[in-house]
């Protein structure tokens, strides 16, 4: 799947479509270069999802959990802090990836042999005038 976002007020749309598609998955896992908006893009799928308390990067808490309207609990965890997968494992990663809840993920690559399949792989690429691509595959799945 691929979403194009030629401006932040389609933001609201290209969350809603991303949903969508991949409603039945818990495990997100977001790559991207620094700045193409990895942390507003999960905001917005939290606020998708019936988060209603503000939300925000978790770049020094490393994990924020927010509860949904709808009782559901939400993880948003940033690894750009952590160095080897040791260190995440010391965090808790595996209790938060493998509990069925949603868990949307930034810098995942220093997790990667921890992560249970299927998980869905989310790239978003900077493209001309300051336009974002979206694409979303779902890693080892059927």
């Amino acid at each position: 799947m691929e979403i194009q976002i030629n401006s932040l007020n389609q933001l609201q749309q290209a969350a809603k479509t991303y949903l969508a598609h991949l409603e039945d998955q818990k495990l997100h896992c977001f790559y991207a270069e620094m700045g193409t908006g990895k942390t507003t893009f999960i905001n917005e799928l939290c606020k998708q999802l019936g988060v209603t308390t503000e939300t925000s990067s978790p770049t020094y808490s490393i994990v924020n959990e927010y509860a949904s309207n709808k009782g559901q609990t939400i993880y948003h965890i940033d690894l750009y802090r952590i160095n080897t997968i040791e260190e995440a494992i010391e965090l808790g990663i595996e209790d938060y990836i493998n509990n069925n809840s949603f868990c949307f993920i930034e810098w995942p690559e220093v997790i990667e042999a921890l992560l249970p399949l299927p998980y869905v792989k989310t790239e978003i690429s900077l493209i001309e005038n300051n336009q974002r691509l979206i694409s979303a595959n779902l890693t080892g799945g059927n």
